[in-house]
């Protein structure tokens, strides 16, 4: 009775637009190279998605990644593949496990992990040639990760 109780809470919260928590990059659970669920518990926000998509100081996706989507963004880069018509090939999950961490799909990859804290071969610590102490803060957070999912599931051929 007790469990089903707390089932019943749950579906309610969740119902009422209740967000559900965060999952913390330590405990980011990858099948196949998916994440089946929201890293944030919110939606993603496509236009919030194409700021962290086009900002250096952020994502900066278009450094190494072009698409005729998002061709207003200066500098494409043509390191990665293009993203034209990527929401086609990629489900949702397994677009938020590229962004989070790629290296888990592709073995091999020069793409950074963007929401990995551990593990990392020599991470710099700022400009002082000196090897950073793990853990590490990732480069996106949770938010920003589901807001860049949501800008990719908008690059439908």
């Amino acid at each position: 009775m007790k469990r089903q109780f707390m089932l019943g809470m749950a579906i309610s919260a969740f119902s009422a637009g209740v967000a559900m928590a965060q999952v913390a990059p330590e405990n980011v659970e990858f099948a196949d190279g998916a994440i089946a669920q929201s890293l944030s518990g919110t939606a993603g926000n496509a236009d919030d998605g194409k700021k962290v998509f086009g900002t250096a100081g952020l994502g900066n996706c278009v450094a190494c990644h072009a698409a005729v989507i998002a061709a207003d963004i200066p500098f494409p880069g043509t390191v990665g593949p293009a993203l034209d018509g990527v929401a086609d090939r990629w489900s949702e999950g397994e677009l938020r496990g590229i962004v989070a961490n790629a290296k888990i799909m592709f073995d091999g990859t020069i793409m950074p992990s963007f929401y990995k804290t551990s593990g990392y071969i020599r991470p710099g610590d700022a400009y002082t040639g000196k090897a950073g102490t793990e853990p590490l803060p990732p480069i996106l957070s949770a938010q920003q990760i589901e807001d860049v999912v949501a800008y990719l599931l908008t690059f439908k051929e």
